[in-house]
């Protein structure tokens, strides 16, 4: 048979349709230029649970998205009910008894693979590993500074943080009338340089931190200067084998804690002295308008008492000397600076005293002689002294207790776990780096591989108390200084920095702050990377890649197992019905977890953080993985092993 012209090019046209191009064949097919299809995954697992299954698979090179495919009859027809971009999928809300297929296919910009090789599963009711009992009846504000970290904007892959602190060994003797400072023991030592800002521009280094913040729409904590000295120059070393007065009187410049009058954007750098409430007054000139000390500003700046003064004869050897100040005089320098400070602005938040840690909490580094159990501890003295003073002032002088916090746990080798940074962990190790955070809270809890527990044997080693330092201080300040707001730890670390650990043992803190009352706290960062640690932050602020952040009041959530699963539940305050939490599985196997107690209505949304999910994302985030029917009052869910799941209800 003869064709026309036009006849054979639509004949064409229809071979064309019909096979050319290449479609979605998979198998990396050329599809334009240098970027193909990707491969078709490989080595797809269904794993049942109750009432879902868990899907796994090995990542295709070059794929960005995947596409999971559901059937109810062997080899199909196949629906899409979910599309990751990592190489897992929870599918939840399934029909206990039936079997349920599976297929997965890769995708990019140039197309999608062939569907995998089909894996099955059938769901089963099952027992529960965990059972999480939330008491909505027993509710506390969740402060919103307890999710801040220092030097926030030095920080790569910064979460959405509340606070930024400007603090350290660097602040003590820092001269807000020209910006010099002295690294103390940190480095030279003990440099006066322009380290904190080079500008002669009065107060110019904490004016930045400041305005900085303000551009992220974050709180800030500044620092005030309570030691006594600050550097009169920028000339380097400090020699700290001339007597103390020689060197004071050559390189330094006394703190006056009250001027009063005559306040000055552009003061004297001439004369002997350096004022700490003009030192303020400056800085509220500088933000004109804002109140940033007041009682409403849009973003509150809060003030430090200085940092970690029990040890000053040390990190500050050029200014205090070798003798350490006294607890005595500690807290007559703490209120006669904080009177100086409400004088001026009667609603400034006065952080103090600043701990290094739990040795100067405990007995002020050995000057007094506390016993666990009793009320003689430095938090003691210091509580009745400040409200004497503030009963006698008409208000608090010191509004929240801030200390420093760095886990004292010991692997058997004697590394501490703030020093583990390693990709690759003992079990022992990943063990001590998330259970650590259950030393703040946990009378059940004592880390019986920490190999030097001298806070835990200073405490009276008693396994029915624990270490727990929060509930501790807080029935103290409850005790003394209950017009007290609250307490916070203005400095800590975890460990883990680049292991999934770290990203537990951060969001396992997280959620302890929100569920014991925290009125701020604040990430010390490590040197090196650490953007493990910085995940636990996103479990939960921004935990959808966006706006999705946890509650404002948290429900109290007991765990059957703490040891192994650990949920933090919230209400939120904006949107009623809405329910969020971040559940914590500690062990090295999947936990069948269920949370009851508190009214559901909606979907449950769900995304998480596993070491294999994490794997080769920068930064580290959640990654959604499916959503379930949410209704009455009970939730089960199967956590994957060492995982962050965060999970939101409306």
């Amino acid at each position: 048979m003869r064709f026309t012209l036009s006849q054979s090019l639509f004949l064409a046209m229809i071979l064309c349709l019909a096979g050319c191009g290449g479609g979605t064949t998979g198998g990396g097919s050329n599809t334009g230029g240098n970027t193909t299809v990707p491969p078709t995954p490989s080595g797809l697992t269904a794993n049942a649970g109750d009432a879902q299954v868990s899907l796994s698979w090995v990542a295709a090179t070059s794929a960005t998205t995947y596409h999971v495919k559901r059937a109810t009859v062997s080899g199909g027809p196949y629906t899409t009910v979910g599309s990751p971009s990592s190489p897992s999928f929870n599918d939840t809300g399934l029909t206990n008894g039936t079997a349920y297929f599976y297929v997965v296919s890769a995708a990019n910009a140039s197309g999608e693979s062939a569907n995998s090789a089909q894996a099955n599963a059938t769901p089963l009711v099952v027992t529960a590993d965990v059972t999480i009992t939330v008491n909505p009846s027993q509710t506390k504000p969740i402060s919103p500074w307890i999710y801040g970290i220092n030097s926030y904007s030095g920080i790569a892959n910064v979460p959405h943080a509340t606070m930024d602190r400007a603090g350290g060994n660097r602040w003590t003797a820092y001269n807000w009338e020209n910006n010099f400072s002295n690294a103390g023991s940190d480095f030279g030592p003990y440099h006066n340089d322009t380290f904190l800002s080079s500008s002669s521009t009065p107060a110019e280094a904490v004016r930045n931190f400041i305005a900085a913040d303000h551009t992220a729409g974050i709180a800030s904590l500044m620092t005030v200067q309570l030691q006594g000295f600050v550097s009169a120059d920028a000339s380097g070393n400090v020699d700290v084998s001339q007597p103390l007065a020689t060197r004071r009187a050559a390189r330094f410049k006394q703190v006056v804690n009250k001027k009063g009058t005559a306040f000055t954007l552009t003061p004297s750098t001439s004369d002997a002295n350096v004022y700490m409430d003009e030192f303020l007054w400056a800085l509220d000139q500088k933000f004109s308008g804002q109140d940033i000390f007041g009682v409403n500003p849009t973003v509150p700046t809060f003030v430090s008492l200085d940092n970690e003064p029990e040890l000053w004869n040390s990190t500050h050897l050029e200014v205090q000397g070798p003798t350490a100040i006294t607890s005595d005089d500690y807290i007559t320098k703490t209120i006669d600076l904080s009177q100086a400070l409400k004088d001026q602005f009667p609603e400034v938040v006065i952080f103090g005293p600043v701990h290094y840690g739990f040795a100067g909490l405990y007995s002020w580094q050995g000057e007094l002689q506390p016993t666990p159990t009793g009320m003689n501890w430095f938090p003691d003295k210091y509580l009745q002294a400040i409200k004497t003073a503030s009963d006698t002032y008409g208000k608090p002088l010191v509004d929240v207790y801030d200390l420093h916090w760095y886990p004292e746990v010991y692997d058997s080798g004697g590394t501490r776990i703030v020093s583990m940074s390693s990709a690759t962990l003992s079990d022992t190790q990943i063990q001590q780096i998330v259970q650590a955070p259950r030393d703040l809270w946990d009378p059940t809890w004592h880390d019986p591989n920490n190999s030097n527990p001298w806070v835990y044997q200073t405490l009276g080693s008693d396994p029915t108390k624990g270490v727990q330092i929060l509930p501790r201080l807080q029935a103290k300040i409850n005790a003394e200084f209950p017009a007290m707001r609250g307490i916070a730890i203005t400095e800590y670390e975890g460990g883990g920095w680049n292991h999934i650990a770290g990203t537990i043992a951060q969001a396992d803190m997280l959620g302890v702050f929100g569920a014991q009352g925290l009125f701020a706290a604040s990430l010390w960062p490590p040197n090196g990377a650490y953007d493990y640690a910085l995940a636990g932050f996103r479990a939960f602020r921004g935990f959808d890649g966006a706006n999705a952040d946890f509650g404002d009041t948290s429900l109290q959530a007991t765990s059957s197992d703490v040891s192994k699963v650990a949920v933090y539940a919230s209400h939120d305050s904006n949107m009623a019905g809405r329910v969020v939490f971040v559940a914590i599985n500690r062990t090295k196997s999947a936990q069948i977890t269920a949370i009851n107690g508190v009214s559901l209505s909606g979907t449950a949304t769900i995304y998480q953080m596993t070491g294999a999910s994490a794997s080769g994302q920068n930064p580290v985030h959640p990654v959604l993985v499916g959503t379930q029917a949410a209704s009455g009052s009970s939730l089960k869910i199967t956590l994957p092993a060492l995982s962050v799941t965060t999970i939101e209800v409306k």
